[in-house]
């Protein structure tokens, strides 16, 4: 069996992490004498090729499982995001997304195969992400609502990382409240409440 693992596996590379930069505690490169590198974000042609390596990737996919499907690549918010259209593609769905975010793991395994680096792709397919985007607004504004009402923290059900982040991006743009996630996956979710 080969091994195939990316750095930090455990770590997820998705919405909610931040991207790496460089720490004020970096000290000069051990026993070089030169002065820390900074990390600086991929550029736009880089990510390109990233959502071209992971569009042939879901193309192969899509051609074994013998599902028709349009592949778009793009960048978008500085990353490479890849979009499948067509009809019958539900089951690379799945329920909530769990299939979604496995072939989007799979599609990133292939990029970080092919370049070395790990890679922030955002795979959609048949606009799944942005109908569950509008939905986890939803999900937000009620439960500020709530919080802002009964002044109690709201904790939310356990979420993916993508899920998440769409909530955080709500409640931080909503004044009095805050959010964080807490526990563990599968179980992590987040939790509402009452501003400092």
């Amino acid at each position: 069996m080969t091994e195939t693992s990316i750095p930090n596996a455990d770590q997820s590379v998705d919405e909610e992490s931040t991207p790496i930069e460089a720490t004020d505690d970096t000290e000069e490169e051990a026993g070089t004498g030169a002065a820390p590198r900074e990390k600086k974000a991929p550029a736009e042609s880089e990510l390109f090729r990233q959502s071209e390596i992971a569009a042939d990737y879901v193309e192969g996919l899509l051609d074994i499982l013998d599902y028709d499907g349009d592949i778009d690549e793009l960048v978008s918010g500085g990353r490479p995001v890849v979009e499948v259209v067509g009809g019958r593609l539900q089951n690379l769905v799945g329920q909530r997304g769990a299939t979604l975010e496995a072939l989007q793991e799979l599609a990133r395994l292939a990029v970080f195969r092919q370049t070395g680096t790990p890679s922030r792709l955002l795979l959609d397919v048949g606009g799944y992400r942005a109908t569950r985007r509008k939905e986890l607004a939803a999900v937000a504004k009620n439960a500020v609502e709530k919080v802002k009402e009964y002044g109690e923290p709201v904790r939310l059900e356990p979420m993916s990382a993508f899920e998440r982040k769409c909530v955080h991006d709500v409640v931080n743009a909503m004044s009095g409240v805050e959010s964080e996630s807490e526990g563990v996956e599968p179980n992590r979710r987040i939790v509402v409440r009452p501003a400092d």
